[in-house]
């Protein structure tokens, strides 16, 4: 080949190439033409349990701006900070030049029970930071002295965030990884951490968060997996969905790929109205052990089946507090709780991976199986208020006097009926043989201090009615977590330690709905979903025949499905929207059903006693005067 042709071939192979890396990949990295200090220039590839999450990829950051990591709940975005943390990046400079703090919302473990000023003095890289500093920088971002002096573990997420913020400062961090900072945060805490964010001139930040807003507040970048590369993108969120379209699901709450789907909840004894309450909180109160103050105060609430309530108030005002006395995570201390004997409730805590603790190694699959494999709902009998404690062993000891006198001890219940619009449950006494068996009513075995054995055995009787109509066989569970956004494979093969954030989220809400509950509560449950299966979740509430009460600081999640909202401050509770709830317990069956007095039938001697009667009374018209009205001829008296 003559040489003149060779250099063309070149070129046109070249422009083949390049042409094909764009397409592949995309133009030139807006990161190209950025300012400012670069602090680090990396080509890096990123795998994970044996999946790889990012190939060959570029990673490029400049001091003072602020990255948005955007990419699919599973993508690997929480990965690749803790990566970055630990040293894991292949080519990242290393901490003693480039300083990087990862902050995480949920301070738990052993250090939980350290105050706040040891919890900072005991960072390895604070070996040599005077008690006089940590104590300033706590200040600067508000803590008082007494705070300073606090349980970790007693501070509200807003101070968490705050206490790991003073942390990343004394370290003097370069790089702040934040790994969804406005989870459990007020829109208060939310406003101080965006100025604080945007404040911070000298330090980068690479963010993970679910909340639109507050990525278009704070974000000078955009940081996108796409087919296991990191695309960088001028502006903020909204900016970044201008040029990528498909990626609005980010930024709305849209379900553009992802159905969630419920299950329809089962019938409620005397429940005849989807209005009829269910749930009934009156005048109750409620103080934590030590505390100074009630956390709730003479709150009053009552939900139906068709009840969509939002709970909003800024944080550690009593909103979860609520919701515990509302579903027996405490019991009422002044006050009353009414529940249906037969709710079964699905419950999606706050710090929704507690669920899970225990089964890391196991799968979502076999970690329902193993909840639900005894006939009922095993997390729910495990509850403080339900499992008997030594107080209530002690109770079972108690002898009860009967109706003839004689006293004898409970030693279980053994069955339950309606009784007027309550029930009475059949007792079991020791020592006795099952013919001896008597019913009492509910109210009198509450009355003589069995609430737990009762609570126990209302429990386990509704979870034992919703799994009457599962089938806890492998298959149907896989079908079940697909209907919540997981992806079979990954519920029947990936053990729950290698699953993401939201994925595990998935698993917590599918395990909550599997025996078909009458009432979901959700605690926060836009923390860890991404902006689709946020989506999903929301089809799935406005479809669903249950009561839905979520805690959430995402005004745009709650107004968009909840027409009632109880806003909760300082322990208060007030009501506001829409109210459709029957203020009656469920309906007694007997009081719907006419009595019909049959006729007794009548003997010879009744019927000739009726025609002498008759005979008299026509005779005694005969010799009455004249005029008098004829008397009706008929068979009573």
């Amino acid at each position: 080949m003559p040489p003149a042709d060779a250099a063309g071939t070149v070129k046109a192979i070249l422009r083949h190439y390049v042409e094909l890396d764009r397409k592949l990949n995309g133009e030139a990295s807006a990161e190209d033409g950025e300012d400012g200090e670069e602090l680090c220039n990396v080509d890096f590839s990123l795998a994970y349990g044996g999946m790889m999450l990012l190939n060959h990829t570029k990673l490029r950051l400049h001091r003072g701006h602020r990255y948005g990591l955007c990419g699919q709940n599973g993508a690997g975005k929480t990965t690749l900070m803790r990566s970055i943390s630990q040293g894991k990046v292949d080519g990242f400079p290393s901490p003693d030049v480039l300083r990087t703090v990862f902050v995480e919302h949920a301070l738990q473990g052993e250090k939980g029970e350290m105050n706040v000023s040891d919890f900072i003095a005991s960072d390895t890289n604070l070996a040599n930071t005077s008690a006089n500093e940590i104590a300033k920088a706590l200040s600067s971002v508000g803590f008082t002295e007494e705070m300073q002096k606090a349980k970790v573990a007693s501070l509200s997420g807003g101070w968490k965030m705050k206490l790991e913020l003073a942390r990343a400062m004394l370290v003097n961090a370069d790089i702040l990884l934040l790994d969804e900072p406005t989870n459990h945060l007020d829109a208060a805490n939310i406003r101080w951490l965006e100025e604080y964010l945007v404040k911070q001139t000298h330090v980068t930040s690479i963010i993970v968060s679910h909340d639109s807003s507050f990525l278009d507040n704070v974000c000078t970048n955009i940081l996108h997996y796409e087919r296991k590369k990191l695309k960088m993108y001028k502006g903020n969120l909204s900016e970044f969905v201008k040029v990528k379209p498909e990626a609005k699901s980010y930024y709305t709450l849209a379900a553009t790929s992802i159905k969630f789907e419920f299950p329809k909840p089962s019938f409620l004894v005397g429940v005849k109205s989807n209005t009829r309450a269910i749930v009934k909180m009156s005048n109750c109160t409620y103080t934590y052990p030590g505390a100074a103050s009630p956390s709730l105060y003479n709150a009053s609430v009552q939900l139906s089946l068709s009840s969509r309530v939002g709970v909003i108030g800024p944080n550690g005002a009593g909103k979860s507090t609520m919701i515990k006395l509302l579903t027996g995570e405490h019991s009422s201390q002044d006050g009353a709780v009414w529940r249906h004997p037969n709710l079964r409730i699905g419950y999606v805590a706050q710090h929704a991976f507690h669920h899970l603790e225990q089964h890391l190694e196991k799968t979502p699959n076999q970690y329902i199986q193993w909840r639900y494999q005894g006939g009922a709902d095993r997390e729910v009998l495990e509850k403080p208020t339900v499992a008997m404690g030594s107080e209530e062993l002690v109770q079972m000891e108690t002898w009860v006097t009967g109706n003839d006198g004689s006293k004898r001890q409970v030693e279980m219940l053994m069955g339950r009926q309606k009784l007027k619009k309550s029930f009475q449950y059949e007792i079991k006494w020791k020592n006795h043989v099952h013919k001896f068996n008597t019913w009492m009513t509910r109210e009198k075995l509450l009355e003589l201090g069995f609430e737990k054995l009762v609570r126990q055995f209302d429990d386990r009787e509704a979870s034992r009615e919703g799994l009457g109509y599962r089938e806890l066989t492998p298959s149907t569970i896989r079908r079940h977590l697909e209907d919540v956004g997981l992806d079979g494979d990954i519920a029947d093969h990936n053990v729950i330690s290698g699953l993401s954030g939201g994925q595990k989220v998935k698993v917590v809400i599918a395990a909550a709905m599997w025996n078909n509950p009458h009432m979901l509560v959700l605690d926060e449950p836009t923390n860890y979903l991404d902006r689709e299966a946020l989506g999903g979740l929301a089809v799935a509430i406005r479809n669903w025949g249950g009561a839905v009460i979520m805690i959430s600081h995402s005004q745009e999640f709650v107004s968009s499905l909840c027409p009632e909202t109880w806003s909760v401050n300082a322990g208060r509770v007030t009501i506001n929207g829409k109210t459709t709830v029957d203020e009656s317990n469920f309906d007694d069956a007997e009081q719907s059903i006419k009595v019909v007095n049959k006729k007794k039938k009548k003997t010879r001697a009744d019927l000739k006693t009726q025609e002498v009667r008759r005979r008299l009374r026509h005779l005694e018209w005969l010799a009455s005067d004249k005029g008098t009205p004829k008397p009706p001829d008929t068979d009573s008296d």
